[in-house]
């Protein structure tokens, strides 16, 4: 059984990620490697012509303006004016090919963590808020990103552009250069005195996100029932309560962050003001050349942003290991089952379903459905045996809570039994990939799933490759050929998210016209018609009955007349299937 959120977290160190989520990280980074070297050969060619200009404008002064001579004057304009131009030139074909390499890193990692999210059970969504898996989708898979591409790129020209400038600084005058050496150390001691609380303010301030994303995700999707019992104010009222949450813990954030930022930044705009006072009076006293106290003064600019980027970046990592933590936990979070099957039914296999001695139970905290008893971890099935002919029609009965769904999810394998075994064709299901045995067995269940599409994209949704006859036909079958002749755009017409733009047996017709074109052995109705009357309701069972001649057909329902034409009805009772009724 998978672990819970919380327990599969990476535990890193204070203060900076661990080896196992760097790695991770970096396995998306490493395969750009080529382009990244190139986009950092180019940053340091373009870092290095930045350093050239304040020592050209040195000469220009000293040599052109100061000497009087106008033909070096020009001469070292113009190297100045070139240098500026290729710096440019460089500056923009970085930028472009940066912004390219940062999209494709962000986006591979995006795809990873989304798909490690569909092996994940429906016990985990029970778990998790929407809301909060999209801030951490969206906001904290790009602070890792920004991360891992922009401060490799700041961090390289922040330590070229560091070394140059000092280097230049000891050249001018080194006397006035020592003041340099002493203020980083001292600016590093503070930032690492406010680590903790920003790391605690950027935590705090992801949560109250995705707070808001939950509760935008949750309400969007029920706005016709918040209007139907007329709590508009009050769900307002809840949204400015969690703006209000957010906006504090922002407010916070950046009080923080100046504080963070301020002192650092005062020590280097105090020990600029002292070294241009101090060179100013040298110059005076003719010891130092005014061209010199220019780029002395330039460089110790360019030394200044080069270290406000790495006291920066040592910031990011701060608000790097928050991010790895909450996305780590999700690509850390372990799948119920395991898809290591790869035996393959034969085609036009009969059906026959087994379960022998089959014991379940949700892990506490799980919830799922009907199922309310998994809350206190009481068992689903103790010992469930029975034989699913195949080919044969089988009424599914039982009390709400007594397990009709989860069985349901235990022959598609959202969930493994904790003993016993459930076989297909007297094959153990752990034996068949995943993909192999649901694209055998359809379920077709009271709530049904839509996507904003057309009507064509949500039948052809389990069988995307199946030619336009076929889904015709299904939508003959699953009587909603009047219907479509109906729309203008036929069966392109767009259905709204979820489907909104449907009744509920609109929504049904179509999940059965899917399941049809997914031609499957089992086919599981799960109060698939509930949406509609017994008259109709008795109209498309006959249909699929008559469809499904032949395949095992399972239909859950809470009308005792919708099972009357079964073969076989099943119990749940005591934790156990029990026939309770059989027409051979």
């Amino acid at each position: 059984m998978e672990t819970t959120l919380e327990q599969t977290a990476p535990q890193l160190a204070p203060g900076k990620p661990d080896a196992t989520s760097l790695r991770w990280l970096y396995s998306f980074v490493l395969p750009h490697r080529l382009g990244i070297s190139l986009l950092l050969l180019v940053s340091i060619a373009a870092t290095l012509l930045v350093l050239v200009q304040p020592y050209l404008t040195k000469r220009m002064i000293d040599e052109g303006l100061l000497a009087k001579d106008f033909d070096q004057l020009l001469s070292i304009a113009t190297m100045l004016l070139a240098v500026g131009l290729f710096s440019t030139l460089l500056a923009g074909v970085s930028r472009y090919f940066h912004t390219r390499l940062s999209g494709q890193i962000l986006f591979a990692l995006r795809e990873s963590v989304y798909a490690h999210l569909q092996t994940l059970s429906p016990a985990f969504y029970s778990r998790q808020r929407t809301g909060d898996i999209l801030s951490r989708l969206d906001g904290d898979v790009a602070e890792i990103q920004r991360f891992a591409v922009d401060g490799l790129f700041s961090g390289v020209s922040g330590i070229i552009g560091l070394i140059g400038s000092v280097s230049m600084l000891l050249w001018l005058n080194w006397r006035l250069a020592l003041g340099m050496l002493v203020l980083i150390p001292m600016q590093l001691v503070y930032l690492r005195y406010m680590r903790p609380l920003v790391q605690q303010r950027t935590r705090r301030l992801r949560e109250r996100s995705a707070d808001i994303s939950s509760f935008l995700v949750e309400t969007l999707g029920a706005m016709k029932f918040i209007q139907s019992v007329s709590a508009e104010r009050r769900e307002n009222g809840n949204l400015q309560g969690l703006n209000r949450n957010y906006l504090k813990e922002l407010l916070g954030l950046q009080i923080i962050e100046f504080a963070a930022n301020s002192v650092p930044s005062t020590l280097t705009t105090l020990f600029r003001a002292s070294a241009f006072l101090i060179g100013g009076y040298a110059v005076i006293q003719g010891e130092m050349e005014l061209g010199a106290l220019i780029a002395f003064s330039a460089y110790l600019g360019m030394a200044v942003g080069p270290v406000h980027t790495l006291l920066g970046l040592y910031m990011a990592v701060m608000r790097l290991r928050v991010s790895l933590e909450r996305v780590c936990s999700l690509t850390q979070a372990q799948p119920a089952v395991q898809d290591l099957g790869n035996q393959q039914l034969s085609e036009g296999s009969s059906g026959l379903l087994q379960l022998e001695e089959v014991c379940f139970s949700y892990p506490t905290s799980e919830g799922k459905g009907e199922e309310i008893t998994e809350l206190n971890n009481d068992r689903i099935f103790d010992g469930a045996t029975a034989t699913l002919p195949a080919g044969r029609r089988i009424g599914l009965l039982g009390p709400s809570g007594s397990g009709k769904s989860t069985l349901v999810d235990l022959l598609q394998r959202h969930y493994d039994p904790d003993s016993g075994r459930v076989l297909l064709n007297g094959m153990d299901l752990k034996s068949l990939s995943i993909a192999e045995l649901r694209r055998r067995i359809a379920v077709v269940s009271q709530d049904v799933v839509l996507f904003g599409g057309s009507i064509d994209a949500n039948i052809r949704y389990a069988c995307p490759e199946a030619d336009q006859a076929a889904v015709l036909t299904a939508l003959e079958q699953a009587g909603l050929g009047a219907f479509i002749e109906q729309l203008a755009e036929g069966l392109q017409t767009r259905i709204g998210e979820r489907g909104t733009r449907l009744s509920g047996g609109q929504k049904q017709r179509i999940a059965i016209a899917r399941a049809l074109l997914q031609n499957p052995d089992i086919l599981i109705l799960d109060e698939a018609t509930s949406a509609v009357d017994a008259a109709t309701e008795a109209q498309i069972l006959d249909e699929v009955l008559r469809l499904f001649e032949g395949r095992t057909l399972i239909v859950i329902s809470h009308r005792e007349s919708s099972l009357t034409a079964m073969d076989m009805r099943i119990k749940i009772t005591d934790r156990k299937l029990n026939v309770e009724g059989e027409n051979v």
